[in-house]
């Protein structure tokens, strides 16, 4: 009987570009990677599929999961979907949003709020947290006392918003109702830069 490893949460770091609204950054993201030795989930396919495949090391990817549509999230998800054989999902409001990246091809699948993804025999929890857009979610894995936020709250408190496709009413009050009601020692895996746990960030959200 072969021994599975223990489920990990492994960071990919990988460069390239945010455009939007006629402005392009030079951008470091984080990619994440959850899973045990024989199978994982990637969440946010930035710039690098190449890259991203070299971490996943022959392991089966069950799902490429976009926090949200902006381009320096997904500019790598078909490709590494073709590599891995493994599906996209995004929250269908950001389906325009991908659109202007990928014109061509659609996400494989849907998150939605209270949705639940396995891997490795642990299960993430959709939550969708519109505002730094509208299909932005965040991914709660309660075993491992970890959330996954993409852009939507970061070391410092919430994400960027005052391009198109965002609000800062709705991002505040998503952070709010659904993840500064996580436990405080949740730690929190960003879509950009170092982590930080739910305490810390809580004095950072102003109250309704």
């Amino acid at each position: 009987m072969s021994v599975r490893g223990a489920v990990r949460v492994e960071r990919v770091v990988t460069s390239g570009t945010f455009s939007l609204d006629g402005e392009t950054f030079g951008v470091d993201n984080n990619v994440w990677l959850i899973g045990d030795d024989e199978e994982v989930l990637v969440v946010d396919a930035a710039h690098d599929a190449a890259a991203i495949h070299r971490a996943v090391a022959g392991r089966r990817v069950t799902a490429v999961v976009c926090t949200h549509a902006h381009d320096d999230h997904i500019d790598a998800a078909p490709a590494l979907s073709a590599l891995t054989d493994a599906p996209v999902l995004l929250h269908p409001d950001d389906n325009e949003l991908w659109s202007l990246t990928h014109p061509d091809r659609a996400p494989d699948g849907e998150l939605a709020d209270g949705r639940t993804l396995t891997v490795a025999g642990i299960d993430l929890r959709v939550l969708h947290t519109p505002g730094h857009t509208w299909g932005s979610c965040s991914l709660h894995a309660p075993s491992l006392s970890t959330v996954f936020t993409g852009d939507t709250l970061f070391h410092g408190g919430p994400g960027a918003t005052g391009r198109s496709y965002s609000d800062r009413p709705a991002i505040e009050a998503s952070l709010r109702a659904r993840l500064l009601t996580l436990p405080g020692t949740t730690v929190v895996h960003t879509g950009h830069g170092q982590d930080t746990t739910i305490a810390a960030e809580r004095p950072n959200v102003p109250a309704a």
